[in-house]
């Protein structure tokens, strides 16, 4: 399959438009075939993929720790840590040393879905950006907060409706 490669420094304002929008969905359409993916061989959603992943970098971590880093509310937080429990992906303690603190530690069950997950679509993206020069990447990012603030996302949980239903590895034990 080739797609069609669009110079956008030759061109009306119309076709810029036209080949934005075309660019939105191209990374929309990635980001979906790549949640359909790790649905189907992982049971998890992109997400709850990240948060093993961050919860296994650390070692453990409180639910307030990941939230900042991933961008999402406590409440979402929790709902996505409940769901990871549930699965027996997680587990969650008190803390040893502030009863009010709760850590977050990967279960070895969490650590096989980690590694048994598709190289993540953020992974290679990372990868790819970090490679970059500084100003490059300032420019993306800068790009990337101006798209959002057009789409009124700026101040979204940056996260997925969670009520998505059960998902099922195509394998199911």
């Amino acid at each position: 399959m080739s797609l069609i490669k669009l110079d956008v420094s030759r061109g009306s304002p119309v076709d810029r438009t036209d080949i934005s929008l075309i660019a939105l969905r191209r990374i929309l359409r990635a980001t979906e075939l790549y949640g359909r993916e790790l649905a189907r061989t992982a049971g998890l959603t992109p997400v709850q993929i990240r948060v093993l992943q961050i919860i296994d970098t650390h070692g453990n971590s409180t639910p307030k720790k990941i939230s900042l880093q991933m961008g999402v509310s406590q409440a979402t937080m929790s709902t996505l840590l409940e769901r990871l429990q549930a699965k027996g992906l997680i587990t969650r303690e008190k803390s040893e040393i502030d009863r009010r603190q709760t850590n977050v530690l990967l279960t070895p069950k969490g650590k096989l879905a980690i590694d048994d997950s598709p190289d993540p679509l953020q992974q290679k993206y990372v990868r790819e950006f970090e490679a970059l020069p500084d100003w490059e990447q300032a420019m993306i990012v800068a790009v990337l907060e101006r798209v959002a603030s057009m789409l009124n996302a700026a101040d979204l949980d940056a996260s997925p409706v969670l009520d998505m239903g059960e998902i099922r590895r195509v394998h199911e034990e």
